[in-house]
């Protein structure tokens, strides 16, 4: 039953399993952070474990230190940790470089497997998506279409027979609503395409099963959910099954068969290795480990199914205020977020700004969305309560009309 009154989401809060996980975050006091489907909470472990391979690592073992501190590795290493978290095994994923160079790769990859030339991509998504699309259409020669994917027309431009590759986020990064990631990759298979899956906003927010689904590729960022800091890498999931056949195009040294024999011809590793490039960001790898010691102690269930009661909560609270939602109601279709809709043109923007005024953090996507993401790892079912208060008072009292409420900031 969703609860009805802040006690009875303290109530819950006392019992919640998970929260015991939110002392591993730094919060600042008096916050209500929503945000977290854009940046992530700090782990408190996290500078300590940057310090220390500044430090020791660096500082102290320089150079022996790919070897002795597995820094070679890492990218297979902290790539083996993750898998648990989308579905896949451990010799299917790796870490490193950004979320666009790894849709590049893949979808690179993907249309030098096929005799086609479309990609098909999802209109609306999120622009990253869009622009990498292009460009790798335009690499290979390929043409780019978009679709609405919760509609009859991704069937039907399926149904053509000419598409090579499917690019779809497994969840909608404006409205939150969660694709059927084994139904859609089982209905592009029956029809010859291949699937890259976008999980920006999957792992770590939703039960992801990427092996289970079929899926070919998938990226994902540790930016969000996986709370591994700004500028922290993406991680690169490819079926092992693709393996031997997959020719990414950035085709750097760490992705060679044998990277210190220093050979002037290239010959692609074995395994998902063969999507590395260069050497990676080893500093965001160490707050991408601090974070995921943290996950290793969570239980994806459980973490759904506070996902769910919390994002219940929210639009039960905001449907009685009069503020309408692009969210799915139904659980099966919902992924960590809730979307609402701004009550009157111009409103969405600061309305956000006034929530964040009050310690209550969100954020806004044009034209007219106001986003707010649930992490269960170290948010409350009171805060979930205090934050649609915040949001009921702003609106009914006009407080958002103030001027300064509408000054735009770059990123919103």
């Amino acid at each position: 039953m969703t609860p009805t009154t802040r006690e009875e989401c303290a109530a819950l809060d006392a019992a919640d399993p998970l929260a015991p996980l939110r002392d591993e975050f730094v919060l600042p006091e008096g916050m209500v952070y929503l945000d977290g489907n854009s940046l992530g909470a700090l782990p408190r472990a996290t500078p300590g474990r940057i310090a220390d391979m500044v430090e020791r690592e660096w500082g102290q073992g320089l150079v022996r230190s790919w070897n002795d501190a597995g820094w070679w590795d890492k990218p297979r290493t902290l790539g083996a940790r993750i898998a648990p978290l989308v579905g896949a095994g451990p010799d299917e994923v790796v870490v490193g470089d950004g979320t666009s160079a790894n849709l590049f790769k893949t979808l690179v990859a993907a249309l030098r497997m096929s005799d086609r030339s479309v990609v098909l991509g999802e209109a609306g998504n999120f622009p990253t998506d869009l622009y990498v699309a292009e460009g790798a259409a335009s690499l290979t020669g390929a043409v780019q279409r978009r679709v609405d994917p919760d509609g009859p027309g991704l069937a039907e431009a399926l149904a053509a027979g000419d598409v090579a590759v499917l690019l779809l986020s497994h969840v909608d990064y404006r409205s939150g609503t969660m694709r059927d990631m084994a139904g859609i990759t089982r209905l592009a298979h029956e029809h010859g395409a291949l699937v890259v899956w976008d999980l920006c906003h999957s792992a770590g927010a939703v039960p992801v099963d990427l092996s289970g689904s079929g899926a070919d590729f998938a990226v994902g960022c540790t930016y969000k959910y996986l709370n591994a800091g700004p500028g922290s890498p993406s991680f690169l999931y490819a079926a092992r099954r693709h393996h031997a056949a997959a020719e990414q195009p950035l085709s750097g040294w760490h992705g060679h068969a044998r990277p210190f024999e220093f050979s002037a011809d290239y010959e692609p590793a074995p395994g998902v290795s063969r999507f590395l490039s260069g050497s990676q960001p080893l500093l965001a790898a160490a707050a991408l480990e601090a974070s995921l010691d943290v996950w290793a102690r969570a239980d994806m269930a459980l973490v759904r199914a506070k996902s769910l009661a919390m994002t219940d909560l929210f639009l039960d609270r905001a449907a009685a205020a009069g503020i309408s939602s692009i969210t799915p109601a139904e659980h099966g279709r919902r992924g960590s977020q809730v979307a609402l809709v701004e009550p009157e043109e111009g409103a969405g923007y600061p309305i956000v700004q006034a929530l964040i005024a009050r310690g209550v953090v969100g954020d806004f996507r044009a034209p007219d969305v106001m986003r707010f993401g649930f992490t269960p790892l170290y948010l409350r079912h009171v805060d979930v309560w205090d934050a649609a208060e915040a949001l009921r008072e702003v609106v009914e009292t006009g407080e958002w009309r103030q001027e300064r409420f509408s000054l735009r900031s770059e990123v919103t």
